[in-house]
Order: C-alpha cells, then structure tokens, then sequence
C-alpha cells in the first residue's frame, strides 16, 4: 500500500493533516498535478511533489529549487503523500512528524518528458513544470548510495530554456516567498492553531510556550536559551608525552586535516576555520550540503576535515594535494563536539552529552559526515594501536567536562612522532631544477623571538616545489628575519623571505642544538598564525611501539659506502635509493620491523649476483643493528634487530634486500603476537583461486574469533594476519594454524594442499596452491609492509609488497583488504613501487578499519572507516 509509510508516522487523532487514500477524492480524476510546500520544521526546507499512481511522490529539497541551470539541489525521496495533502496549509504540532508550518509556495501541472514511470525506476525523471512560480524543464537524478547511508538522496536540477536565469540573477526563493493562495508569508501563518487552511480562513496566533523543546533539542543539564553564535573560539588540547590514566578520561583518534566549525542556520552552512575564517567555499559542495541536510534548523558542529589516504587514514599531504588539484570528491568531516542545537547553547553541557546528542543529529547521515567515537578504555592502549596504525595520535578529554574555549586541561593530547607546526623564513633553491625550492628554511618563536630550527629538504612534489617558489619569490626580504645569528653553513645559498606562511613537518627528533632531524614537508597551514608556532614539547611513542621518539640524537644518519651501488642494474636502483626508499615509508614499515628478531636476504652483488639467507650476527656490522640472543639457542650466536631508523640503513649497507621479521617480539620471544598464513600457488594455480582461498582463510579465522586481513607479497602468493594476544606459545600456535590449513586441504583438497612446515624445503607442485602457517624463525615466505623483494617480478619495475592493484583483490567495503600501510609517493623505480590502489583499498593489519575485534572491548567505529587490529587471544585448539 502505497501510504502505508504515510499512515505509520502519523497519529491523526493529533495532527491536522489528512489522512487521505490513494486516488484521493472519490471520482477525482487521475492527473498531473504538482506542489511545492513551504515546510518550516526542524530545518526550513521545500517539499516538491509530483502526481503519480495516485499519489503524491515527494522529496524534501533542502535548499529549494533553484532557477539557475545544472545548479544541483540536494531532494531527499520520503514517503508518499496523499492527493489531499497538496492542498494542506496549517501548523502541525510540535512533536508530530514533520512538526512546523506548512505553506503552499507554488502549484500547477508537471508533464514528463518520455515514459515516467521507466524514468522514475532508473533514477532519472525528465520533466517540464506549469505552475504559478517555476516553469521549464526540470531533472530529478538519483544519486548513488554511499556506504552506511539510509536516506535515497536525488538531486533536482532544472534544465536549460528561455526561463532559466543566470548565476547573477535574483533568487526565486527570495523574490516570491508569499503563498499561491493568499499572498501570505510563511512568518504569518507560524503559530496559528493546527488545522488552519485558505478554505477555513484565519485562526487567532497563539504564542508557542516559552522554552518549549522539539525532539531536536531534548533537555540537557547546563543547557542555555540563547542566539546561534557567529563564531566560538574553539577548545584546544595541550601537548603531553603520555596520555592521562583514569575513568574520568575518554579517548578520541586524532585526525590529520583541517579544524572546523560548521555553523548550519536555516539551511545555510558556513565553515569557519579555528582562526573564524569562512572556508566553506574553498571545499566544494558536497560537505555544505550535507550539513544543511541534516534534520536541524540551527547547530554549531565542531569537526575536522579531511582526506583519507588508501590505509584509510587521514592524510593532511593527501588534502593538501586535493585543494591544490582543485579536486573535492574525497573531502569528509569528522564530527566530534556539538556546541549549540536549535534555540541551546550546549557548551555548559558534560562532553558525554554533547556527544550523544551529536550522534542523535548524523544518525541518518552518511558520508561526507562521519561520527568520531570514542573510547572508554586506558588511553596507553588506544595510543598504543594509533601509533601502530599509523594515526597522527590521539585526543584524551574529561568526559563530563563543559566546553571551555582556548587551550586548557580538559583536552590532551598525545601523539605518535614528532610533528609540529613551523615558520618558513627562508628558502634554498632546487639544484636540479629551475624555479622550484629545494628545501625550506625553518624557524619558531621564543618569546616573541623567532628562532632557526634547521631545514627540510623533502616531501616535496614537483608541482608543490613550484608553486612554493612562486609564492615565496614574491616574498623575498634582503636580511634574515631570526633573531639569532646563524652559522655560515645555515645561512649558504638561503634566500630569506618574509616569515608569513607556516607549514607542518613531520621529523624524527631535536638534534643536541636545536635543529630538527630527518624532516619532511607535509603541507602548509594557512589556518594558523605564525606568531603562535612555538617548538613543542617532545612526543615519546608508547613502549613497545615502533617510533620512540622525543629524545635528541646529536648523531649524523649513518653514512652509506658505496651509494651508486647498483642493486637492481635494470631498474637504476642504487644502495642510495634504496635507503632514500626506507626513509620516506619508515613510518609504515617500522611498527612491523623494531623490536623482533629478523632473517634477511643478503645480495652483495644486487639480485643478479650471489645471494644468501642470514639470520646470525657477522662481522663488521654497523653499530646501529643490535645484536641479540635467543634465550633458547644460546651457542647459535646473536641474532638481528633494529630499533630505528640508523638500524634499517645498516642492513640497507650490508646489502640487505629481503627482511623476514618474526611472528613474536623481542619482550616475549615464544609467544607469537602475529599469525601470518602464506598462500603459495604453484604454476598453473589461477590468480581468482588464491583470492578464493585467502577468503576462505580470513573466514575461518574469523570464525574462531580472530580478526583477520589480507596483503600481498610482492610475489604471486597472499599472506593471511591475524594480530594476537602475546599469550600462547609458538606449540599452540603453530598447532592452531595447521589445524586451519589442514581443514582447508581436506575440505577442498584441490588445487589446495595443506600445511608444510616452514623450514621444510618443499618444490611446490604445479597446479597446487599452498597454505603454509609462518614459524618462530619467520622464514623466508614472510614479508612485512613494503618490504623490497630479492627479484624482478614485475617488470619494468621491482617486486615488492606495497598493496597492487591485483584483479579482484577485495576490493569494497566488508571484504579483506590488501595490506601495507598508508600508500606513498612511488619512488621512480623502487623496489616495492607497484601502483597505488585505484579504488580504495584499506589496509590490513597495519591500518584495517579503527575500533572493532578487541577481545573484551565492543566493536564500534572510532573513526569510521579503519578497524583497530588490537591483539586477540588464540582460539582453543581442543
């Protein structure tokens, strides 16, 4: 029954509206008839409905149309209304459905252009109207539905004829407000007793109650009547190590993009930046129009926004490139705090509170907008698996807190590496191209005294580094803007300019005096004041995480013999480039590296020349790889770790082309805190069989509890990961993974064979896929994220485990995904630089989806699309 939906969100024993049938009056002839009614609800918006089967087929156009060709408003399908409804003008109660003033705005007859009915079912309805206001051609186009989203979302757009206007011209909306019927405007008919109509003529107002609360704004302890504030000067957190311990405390991702606070009155949006800019055209359209969708009047959201990177995870580089590219389609606002909603200001209610009341308002949204949850549990653990996902950190608030403008207590934060703000005062030109920068020259205020803190030489595109020139070239000042003398090697080849722009770098640590070390250039910050760019105070990395950082390393990077050695000669790749490679995805590949013993590949030659497996300690090893020894092996001699950066670029000097991490860290040798299933094919096997057989993998360990992920190898096979509680010894481990790979074997015996043990030499049959469960010693079939390969597997560049685009490799939403951290910037011909995903791939165990398979912990979503891999038991092998 077509009004059945109509029926079911209204009680008529309350609301003046008609209860109507389908065909309306008795002996009513079918027809044409279109209306368009002014609604002054929870928002103010225009219901535009069309005569079709005997109804009314309406849609809320948040906007209202507009007469300005290929200009797309934004009509959300609702429910059939009856016939009898185009006619309805009144109040309806507050508390009703659709509670507000209701006005007939325009009315006439609507005639399709070709079969409406096939247009109405593929989405796209042609149109010409014949009312009393609007005329023309007109288009509804259905859009397509993003995950999460509930609502069917068109868009009306009217077409190209002799009454369409221009940008320029007046606003219908504005130029004719009044009613068709009696020439009224809607403030006139608000407040009238429901059940007013032009037939019955004019009921006496009477004023609503004073303090009257509509379910949009429920009451809230500390609550105040009060205007819609322009701007608030937003709460800002403040810097500490570690994050505070405590139930008072709850924990949110910190996000890596734009602060924002998205003021929605009327259906009309602004984005203010921190600083109270209107940003909201630099953004586009789709995150504004979201926001006036939304089922409020008036509201003041407090948000970030950003861009996600192929891991999932916000990327302030990534948004940085999409406003230079004038690009907008992957723009989405994080909603954390809700500071007034309707005729409240929220900002004396408890955090917690505001919360749910934000959550309450996008419940029915879906993206651009997302929802920043947040966690109850100890703030060491979610900064823990943030810096282990790559995040920027996390955001630590008391949770019955009021909101309190400016930087304070309530809000800390604690991040994962050294990043911070800093002013460019100075630049050094490219010495392998023309007018484009090399590096920046970096500096921060003392009281009141800007001071030099060292250069930054990379993250630099070729279209960023031009465009820095041209900028900075207009800025160029005679004499050095810092007020401390700089050496003559600081001030060689330095052009100064006026110190006016800052930008955000990522970096290592602060050298013994003062200069920050291994930094690159992550974007400038037009949204913050030079004068407020200070040196923060050291971030330290949780213990047992890979980046420890904060503390200074007066040391030089370790020097590289040799660096023109060629490692893979068909590609130019040199032992210099591969280093250079290590340094830019450092970030992604250390969680999967420090701190775990590791077997490696050596080639000293490069791959065509001799190669050889190590995983004992030789002589002549750099200084920067530890050596350590296994507790159970004591006579083997010291195995190899590395606990940083200079580590890696050891092995990288020792010609090191394959690194085999182990299944289990140094802190706790015999028991595993991964599981790692390799799916070996051998010739003849089909690429979909692998993918068929990684999925049936991921399911059954999915059944057994675990939380599971996909990720390529560089190779032909897939590798199965499972993150685990450090709990049950490599014996209950190793038994639980055969376990798996022996069901497989039985249950689909081919081309599936089962378990081998990882140090039994086997040559794979042809036509056989393998599934092989990693051992204690990590074994050569184990590679971690990024990792370069001892090969040439696809050519013309080098194989490596940075996620493909492999036919048919889960792609979407629920599936597995390739794994492999945040996607970088491929370095010409580096081993690992197979392309970046095209469709959206999200990491695997690294940076899977945030916030759910936590044994004891709910699953929810933190950030909405990332999963937080935090460590799980094995499942009984009984």
């Amino acid at each position: 029954m077509a009004l059945e939906t109509y029926h079911k969100k209204r009680d008529f024993t309350a609301t003046p509206e008609p209860r109507g049938r389908e065909g309306g009056r008795k002996g009513r002839k079918a027809g044409h008839s279109f209306v368009i009614q002014k609604h002054d609800a929870t928002r103010l918006h225009y219901d535009f409905r069309l005569e079709m089967d005997g109804v009314l087929k309406s849609w809320a156009v948040t906007r209202g149309p507009s007469l300005v060709p290929g200009e797309k408003r934004l009509a959300v399908h609702v429910e059939d209304h009856p016939l009898d409804y185009g006619d309805f003008e009144g109040t309806i109660p507050k508390g009703e459905y659709g509670g507000g003033t209701v006005i007939v705005w325009d009315r006439g007859e609507w005639w399709p252009i070709g079969d409406a009915h096939k247009g109405y079912a593929k989405g796209h309805l042609d149109f010409e109207l014949h009312g009393e206001k609007l005329g023309g051609h007109w288009h509804l186009v259905r859009m397509h539905k993003r995950p999460g989203e509930k609502r069917e979302n068109w868009l009306l757009i009217k077409g190209e004829d002799e009454v369409a206007r221009g940008e320029g011209d007046p606003d219908i909306l504005e130029e004719r407000p009044e009613l068709v019927k009696t020439g009224r405007v809607i403030n006139e008919v608000a407040g009238e007793e429901p059940g007013w109509s032009s037939k019955t003529g004019k009921i006496e107002k009477k004023a609503a109650p004073k303090g009257a609360e509509t379910p949009a704004t429920p009451t809230l302890k500390g609550a105040k009547a009060g205007p819609l504030p322009d701007f608030v000067e937003p709460a800002l957190a403040t810097l500490q190590a570690k994050p505070p311990v405590g139930g008072r405390w709850v924990h949110e991702i910190k996000f890596d993009g734009y602060r924002l606070q998205a003021r929605v009155e009327a259906g009309r949006v602004k984005l203010l930046t921190r600083g109270g800019l209107d940003w909201t055209k630099k953004f586009g359209k789709a995150v504004p129009e979201a926001l006036a969708a939304l089922p409020v009047g008036k509201a003041l959201i407090d948000g970030e926004l950003v861009v996600e990177n192929a891991a999932g995870a916000s990327d302030f580089s990534a948004l940085q490139a999409d406003l230079s590219e004038g690009r907008n389609d992957r723009f989405l606002f994080y909603a954390f705090d809700l500071l007034y909603l309707e005729d409240r200001d929220l900002r004396g209610v408890g955090l917690e509170r505001r919360k749910a009341a934000l959550k309450n308002l996008l419940a029915e949204a879906g993206d651009p907008l997302r929802y920043s949850e947040h966690f109850d549990e100890s703030g060491g653990l979610v900064l823990n698996h943030a810096c282990r996902l790559s995040l920027e950190g996390i955001v630590s608030k008391v949770r019955d807190a009021a909101y309190r403008p400016g930087r304070g207590k309530g809000w800390i934060k604690s991040k994962c590496g050294n990043r911070q703000e800093f002013v460019v005062a100075g630049y050094v030109p490219s010495t392998t191209a023309r007018r484009a920068i090399g590096s920046l020259v970096m500096g921060v205020y003392d009281e009141g005294k800007l001071r030099h803190v060292g250069r930054v030489g990379t993250g630099y595109t070729v279209s960023v580094a031009e465009e820095l020139f041209r900028r900075l070239e207009r800025m160029r000042v005679p004499d050095s803007p810092f007020d401390d003398t700089l050496t003559a090697e600081e001030r060689r080849l330095v052009r100064y300019v006026r110190p006016e722009l800052v930008a955000e770098v990522d970096f290592r640590t602060w050298t013994g005096d003062g200069n920050i070390r291994h930094a690159a250039f992550r974007g400038l910050r037009e949204d913050k004041d030079p004068k407020d760019v200070v040196r923060e105070p050291a971030a330290n990395a949780p213990a047992g995480t890979a980046r420890a950082v904060g503390r200074a390393e007066p040391k030089p990077l370790l020097k590289l013999s040799h660096p023109d050695r060629l490692y893979w000669p068909d590609e130019g790749v040199t032992k210099a480039g591969l280093a250079d490679y290590y340094a830019e995805v450092w970030r992604s590949i250390a969680p999967f590296i420090v701190g775990r013993p590791l077997a490696l590949l050596r080639c000293p030659n490069g791959i065509a020349g001799e190669k050889f497996f190590q995983k004992h300690a030789w002589k002549g090893l750099s200084k920067a790889i530890v050596q350590v020894s296994d507790p159970t092996e004591p006579v083997e001699g010291p195995l190899i770790a590395v606990n940083d950066l200079d580590g890696l670029l050891g092995l990288v000097q020792a010609a090191v082309l394959e690194i085999h991490p182990w299944g289990s860290t140094l802190k706790d040798w015999e028991r595993p805190d991964t599981i790692t299933l390799d799916l070996d094919p051998g010739e003849g096997v089909a690429w979909q069989a692998v993918i068929d057989a990684a999925r049936e993998v991921k399911d059954r360990l999915e059944r057994a509890g675990l939380a599971a992920f996909v990720k390529t190898t560089g190779g032909k096979g897939l590798h199965v990961v499972a993150p685990l509680k450090p709990k049950a010894d490599w014996t209950a481990v190793k038994a639980f993974t055969k376990g798996i790979a022996d069901a497989m074997a039985a249950d689909s015996p081919d081309p599936l064979r089962g378990h081998h043990h990882q140090g039994q030499a086997h040559r794979q049959d042809p036509g056989r896929l393998s599934a092989q469960p990693a051992g204690r010693h990590g074994g050569r079939g184990v590679f971690h994220p990024r990792a370069a390969r001892c090969c040439r597997l696809h050519a013309p560049g080098v194989g490596g485990t940075e996620p493909g685009h492999r036919p048919g490799l889960f792609h979407g939403h629920d599936g597995a995904h390739a794994a492999g951290g945040p996607v970088g910037r491929p370095l010409g011909g580096f081993p690992g630089g197979c392309p970046a995903p095209g469709r959206g791939e999200k990491a695997g165990a690294e940076a899977g989806r945030l916030g759910a398979a936590v044994k004891g912990l709910a699953p929810r979503l933190v950030s909405g699309r990332m999963r937080l891999p935090i460590a799980q038991e094995v499942p009984s092998c009984a």
